[in-house]
């Protein structure tokens, strides 16, 4: 009973969900490689079979569900011949840029301090060992 409850317990996790505006963008990416399947006349058990899944994941991935990992979409897009948009990802990280560039400022550092015996040396003054 209780290993049940366990399993109950971890089936039931929901994963965080994500903002609105993402979803969307996976929505939208989920509907273009079901578009690009579709122009290519590919049937969903062939694209599936090609990539390695089945036929519910092609599914979940057209429609651009979160829980699909990134690979899944990597190896559908590979079947689709797709696969160089995956360097299309994150190439244009304007707002890291902007957080660089800020950091890059040149800092100025204090000056270095001199031991007192290098200054009494430049000042003419020879320090109390060099009397002897």
């Amino acid at each position: 009973m209780h290993l049940l409850c366990n399993i109950r317990l971890i089936m039931t996790r929901e994963s965080p969900s994500l903002l609105p505006r993402i979803s969307r963008l996976l929505e939208g990416y989920g509907s273009n490689l079901k578009l690009a399947r579709l122009r290519r006349k590919y049937s969903a058990e062939s694209v599936s079979q090609r990539a390695g899944i089945s036929r519910k994941t092609l599914s979940k991935v057209e429609r651009g569900d979160p829980t699909v990992a990134l690979g899944i979409y990597a190896r559908v897009m590979q079947v689709l011949r797709l696969e160089n948009d995956l360097g299309k990802l994150a190439v244009d990280d304007l707002l890291g840029r902007k957080l660089q560039d800020a950091d890059l400022a040149p800092r100025r550092r204090a000056p270095k301090r001199r031991s007192q015996a290098i200054l009494l040396h430049e000042a003419g003054f020879d320090s109390p060992k060099e009397s002897f």
